[in-house]
This record gives structure tokens, sequence and C-alpha cells, in this order.
């Protein structure tokens, strides 16, 4: 290889690694962009400023979420009595991925109240009515009932586990952490793998980012 060109490689590696954005620096530019966005709704005057708004606030959050804080959270080990804050340091339960990761999104949610309730309860709290319920259903069942609906970010309460359903240029993913594969425990798979959304034989599932939460999130209401 020539030896300029080696150089420039070994620089721009360098360059790049030290433009890599860590997770602490990525909360904060969250805040920085919620707090933005709840200025510009407190001083809208009209109502299609303000939706305007929502509908940009929406797209963020879901691009943020899961083109950013999921990954970051990818190969964080899963234990029952998991509940770090940090991405890959320590290890984290299913319901406090959920949580946490909702949290660091700029949720104004009660982290540790909800992580250890049953998941219906929070998923009725964040997702309102766009609820549906599946008992003894097949996983194609739920494909067929999530893919129509376009792309989307969802919680899903199990017999005894949660997760996030994404759904994403008609691609369905199941992101949890996972006690089938504790010592990989974050994860992306699809909904046929052996995972516990698999072999649930009760889902409730609930669709994310409504107009409601999306205001709460920018006026930064606190969830009970």
């Amino acid at each position: 290889m020539n030896k300029g060109i080696f150089i420039i490689i070994i620089l721009c590696s360098i360059q790049c690694f030290a433009q890599q954005q860590t997770y602490d620096e990525l909360l904060q530019d969250i805040e920085r962009t919620r707090k933005s966005k709840q200025i510009a709704y407190t001083n809208a005057v009209s109502a299609e400023e303000k939706n305007t708004i929502i509908t940009e606030s929406r797209v963020y959050i879901y691009n943020t979420l899961t083109d950013k804080i999921f990954p970051f959270w990818y190969g964080t080990q899963w234990d029952f009595n998991g509940h770090t804050k940090t991405p890959k340091k320590g290890k984290i339960a299913c319901g406090y991925f959920i949580t946490t990761t909702l949290e660091d999104m700029g949720f104004n949610i009660p982290r540790y109240k909800w992580a250890q309730s049953a998941s219906e309860i929070f998923i009725k709290k964040l997702a309102g009515n766009a609820i549906k319920r599946f008992t003894n259903a097949s996983v194609k069942d739920v494909e067929e009932y999530l893919l129509p609906k376009g792309n989307g970010l969802y919680l899903v309460g199990l017999d005894d586990h949660t997760g996030y359903i994404l759904v994403k240029d008609q691609e369905v993913r199941f992101i949890h952490s996972s006690y089938y594969q504790p010592e990989i425990g974050v994860m992306s798979e699809a909904l046929n793998t052996e995972n516990p959304l698999k072999y649930s034989k009760y889902r409730i599932i609930g669709k994310l980012l409504s107009d409601t939460m999306i205001i709460n999130w920018i006026t930064n209401l606190r969830y009970q």
C-alpha cells in the first residue's frame, strides 16, 4: 500500500474515532432538542404551527430511539435484577430496558416504579387506546396486524416479559433485553426466532408516539 494513502487512512480512523458521539453527549443533545421544541411549541400561535412541531418531534424521537439509543444498548447483558443506566456496563432487566431508554429519550416517567410493575400498566399509560391484545395467536397474526400500519414503534407486554416492536421499511423486529440469551441481553431479532414473544400465549401491543405522547415529551409532563 502507498505510504501516503496508509497515513491518510490512519488519520481518518483517528478522526472518526474522536468524533464518535458518546452516550452522555447523545443524552445532552436530546435534552437540548426537547427544550428547543418546548420553547417553539409554547411560542407557536396557530394550530398549524403546533402540529408541525409535533410532527417534527415524532420523527426525531422515532429516529433517535431506533438509530441511536437502541444501538448503544445492544449487547448489554440481561439479569433479572439488572437496572444499569450505562449501556454495556452492568446488566439490565427487560422492564428496566424499556423505562431507561424512554427516560433517556426525555420522557418524564417513573423509571423504577414502571420497571417493577406489570408491563400492561405502563403500556396503557403511554399508548392510551392504541392497544391490541392477542391470545394464543401466531407470530404471523401479529405481523399481519402491524405491517399494514407502516413504520411505527410499539411496546409489547407478554406472559412474563416486555420489549419494543419496531416496524421499519416493511421489516418487523423485536427489541428487548433477552433472558433467553442473557450473555447478549439487549438485542434486535425477528419476531419468529427463539424468543419470549414467539412463545408467549398473551400479548398486549401498544403503539407509541401519539400526538398526546409527543406533547407530553415536548412539555416535559410527568407521568404517574
